[in-house]
């Protein structure tokens, strides 16, 4: 019986002492991730207010979505990256890579599943940027002639002479559309 005592007794002092052991040997790393984690993170705060700031410059206050969806996307960059870096840090640098490639492949997938809204997307902001296209103006786009009644991220709502709102798809309305004069919009057929 003493045998079997010592044996176990043995056993738990040598599991305790691999168990510190490995303990000492992760704290370095620890720390250097948990002071990378501090710096990423006042970086990112950093660069995002940076770039909020000369977004706003860009674009006027109304357009406040197109600076949120860019600040957005330019933080969920940095944050991966971020990651990307604390796994290499940790020592899962192979586990760093199979993500980074993995999400490089999601994306592809997202892109082309989103690829409409995608495009609706970079058509509004560049509606939202053009100073012949505003809330107001008399247009005549390819589904639709009418007043623009405003101008969002994904689509635009016009009011057609029978006075309905006709709401389309941004990527369809920059392929093609014409302000009207003042006296082209009461001629122009519905």
């Amino acid at each position: 019986m003493p045998t079997v005592t010592r044996f176990l007794f043995e056993t738990i002092e040598r599991t305790l002492g691999e168990f510190a052991t490995g303990i000492q040997a992760a704290v370095p790393k620890l720390l250097t991730g948990l002071v990378f984690l501090a710096i990423a993170y006042v970086g990112i705060k950093l660069l995002t207010r940076a770039l909020r700031r000369t977004l706003d410059a860009v674009y006027p206050a109304d357009q406040g979505l197109v600076v949120d969806l860019g600040v957005t996307i330019a933080s969920v960059f940095l944050w991966f990256g971020v990651a990307l870096a604390l796994l290499n840090i940790f020592g899962m640098g192979e586990i760093a890579a199979s993500l980074g490639t993995a999400a490089g492949f999601v994306a592809l997938g997202v892109s082309y599943a989103l690829s409409n809204m995608i495009a609706d997307t970079v058509a509004g902001v560049y509606l939202l940027r053009d100073p012949d296209f505003n809330p107001g103006d008399e247009v005549k786009a390819d589904p639709v002639t009418g007043t623009v009644e405003s101008i969002e991220l994904r689509k635009t709502r016009f009011r057609n002479t029978d006075g309905d709102v006709v709401v389309v798809a941004n990527r369809d309305v920059e392929k093609k559309w014409t302000r009207l004069a003042a006296d082209d919009a009461a001629e122009a057929p519905a």
